[in-house]
């Protein structure tokens, strides 16, 4: 029978600034959704990253759920009253709208949902990550599902061998395409390195997949709050679901590509660029330059719809290396103040506060004198050594 593993997150409140959810909200949202799921979840989880709570829901309704949405939308409207009682800076800022309209899509909240076919043992993993934009899952799912120095199984295991499928989408344009590895690898890579624009979906199996074949193996959430509010309202804090094993990366390398603190764009005020730090959940506090961008990643196992776990996956010394040079790069990033490519380049800065600060200048601007095509410009009596 086909399961449902829906994991929805939303900025509700934080405590001082962007810093870290409050306790009492959490348990808010947990206490609703554990009292108006009944017969229609059959397990779940709250979790959290700096100023992000976390819904990980698993059920029979499969996605885009009208039931399963309202669930979660309800669940942080309750706990969005409990932060405006005590004052939570950015109190409900994820819920863009006052009421629920069918579905959560475009209403504020990330989204990252997969229909599966569980397996005699289906492992996942969750990643979330905060201060930082959806393409940022471009790098490390590709690393995971596309990368052989990453990930040996695509060389050894003859269930990864034939490789797999990534939906990328134009998230300007709102297209998408599906594009198959490794044969389309180099127009992959074409595409999502561009991350502000072109960001991977979804991750398929290949009809040839053994046990797995035409399988959903990996899912991002996409939103882009800044294209939904018009202005920016915080980065989009993205989360993704991978599966794991028996045919699919290990659990090591779906971590290992995690391992290098590659940069992403957020970070303060949605606007510069800066180290992706894998922690533990303890650790996903946002404090530096309200940072830096944080991922943690938490391990399941689901049977029969229940859930076993989760492991603090980056609660482990084997990260403290990446956790060192992350700080390093950060170190080495802030020296640079409000300069580019430390802060975002224009195009970025769009639907940031910038432009108000840049309107307010436009009337004192004065034209240039270019001189016209062709024209021989004056030799300078100024000495040219």
């Amino acid at each position: 029978m086909k399961t449902t593993i829906s994991h929805i997150k939303a900025d509700i409140g934080s405590l001082p600034g962007h810093t870290v959810v409050f306790p009492p909200v959490v348990e808010e949202v947990k206490r609703f959704v554990k009292e108006n799921s009944r017969n229609l979840l059959s397990d779940f989880f709250i979790s959290h990253i700096g100023d992000d709570i976390q819904i990980t829901m698993i059920h029979n309704k499969g996605i885009n759920s009208s039931e399963v949405h309202k669930l979660a939308w309800d669940a942080f409207k309750s706990g969005t009253e409990v932060a405006k009682k005590v004052g939570l800076y950015g109190a409900g800022q994820d819920l863009l709208k006052d009421a629920f309209s069918g579905n959560i899509k475009g209403m504020g909240p990330g989204i990252a949902e997969m229909e599966i076919t569980p397996r005699k043992s289906e492992p996942f993993i969750v990643y979330m990550m905060d201060k930082t934009e959806p393409g940022a899952f471009n790098y490390p799912i590709f690393k995971m599902f596309a990368d052989p120095f990453n990930t040996p199984g695509l060389v050894i295991d003859p269930n990864m061998h034939e490789g797999f499928i990534f939906e990328i989408w134009d998230i300007v344009e709102g297209k998408k395409i599906e594009l198959p590895t490794p044969e389309l690898t180099y127009d992959v890579l074409a595409m999502i390195g561009s991350k502000s624009r072109y960001v991977i979906k979804r991750v398929f199996t290949k009809p040839s997949h053994e046990k797995l074949p035409d399988e959903n193996v990996a899912v991002i959430s996409t939103d882009k709050l800044s294209l939904i509010a018009g202005e920016y309202v915080g980065k989009d804090d993205p989360a993704g679901i991978v599966r794991i094993q028996s045919g699919l990366p290990a659990s090591g390398e779906s971590l290992e590509a995690f391992s290098h603190p590659f940069l992403v764009s957020g970070w303060m005020r949605g606007s510069f660029n800066g180290p992706l730090m894998p922690v533990g959940m303890k650790d996903s506090k946002m404090t530096r330059f309200d940072g830096p961008p944080r991922v943690v990643a938490l391990g399941f196992v689901l049977k029969d719809g229940k859930l076993s776990g989760p492991v603090d996956m980056f609660d482990d010394p084997a990260f403290d290396g990446a956790r060192k040079t992350a700080v390093d790069i950060v170190d080495y990033l802030r020296r640079m103040g409000p300069f580019e490519p430390h802060r975002l380049p224009d195009s970025e800065m769009e639907y940031t506060t910038l432009p108000k600060v840049i309107a307010k200048l436009q009337g004192k601007f004065e034209s240039i004198d270019y001189p016209k095509k062709g024209k021989k410009l004056k030799e300078s009596t100024r000495d040219m050594d």
